[in-house]
């Protein structure tokens, strides 16, 4: 069997894949994993797959995590049977096929690919809300928001976005391209604040 969460919450267990490289969890009904509960964050914590098996990071929520009863301070790898606390449900991480890492191995993200300065623009937009502090870790803006801010037409970001989406290889065509983009460019240390 494959990778999965079994999501306990109300009293209901659901089993959720682990499918992809990112599975996010939140209240909002775009994460992978929907909690609905005023206790959790609309984007509250995400799993990444990595060479070496998964971690999950909480993404500035406003109730936290807890890994095994202990708070989640910073990105920590995952293993089978983890207990993943996320306000009411608890998750539980399953995993049957571990790699044994022998060795310490430092696995550094693809280089950015190069960009135009729209390109940055619109990155610099789309990754906004994830990078200014003071609120519960908002979804990314739409295409419409991107557009009036930085004074393009709808059609001109979706432009943008495209071959934003080709250059980061995001292949997949769903409504959480734009978070993975966002994501991405993080992870791969693009300049995503406002130079000046």
């Amino acid at each position: 069997m494959t990778g999965h969460l079994e999501v306990h919450e109300g009293g209901g267990v659901r089993l959720v894949t682990l499918g992809g490289d990112l599975l996010s969890i939140g209240r909002a009904p775009a994460n992978e994993v929907t909690i609905d509960s005023r206790r959790v964050s609309r984007l509250h914590a995400v799993l990444e797959r990595f060479p070496s098996g998964w971690s999950i990071r909480d993404l500035g929520s406003t109730n936290g995590t807890s890994i095994n009863g202990v708070p989640l301070r910073q990105s920590r790898p995952l293993h089978d049977g983890d207990r993943i606390d996320i306000g009411p449900a608890r998750l539980l991480f399953r995993s049957p096929v571990e790699q044994v890492v022998t060795e310490t191995v430092s696995v550094q993200p693809p280089p950015a690919p190069p960009l135009t300065r729209r390109e940055r623009d619109v990155l610099t937009a789309l990754c906004r809300p994830l990078t200014e502090g003071g609120q519960a870790f908002p979804e990314t803006p739409s295409v419409r928001a991107l557009a009036g801010e930085l004074g393009l037409s709808e059609s001109a970001v979706k432009k943008h976005l495209t071959n934003l989406y080709d250059k980061f290889d995001l292949v997949s065509n769903d409504d959480r391209r734009r978070p993975r983009l966002a994501g991405e460019a993080m992870r791969r240390g693009v300049q995503v604040t406002p130079s000046g």
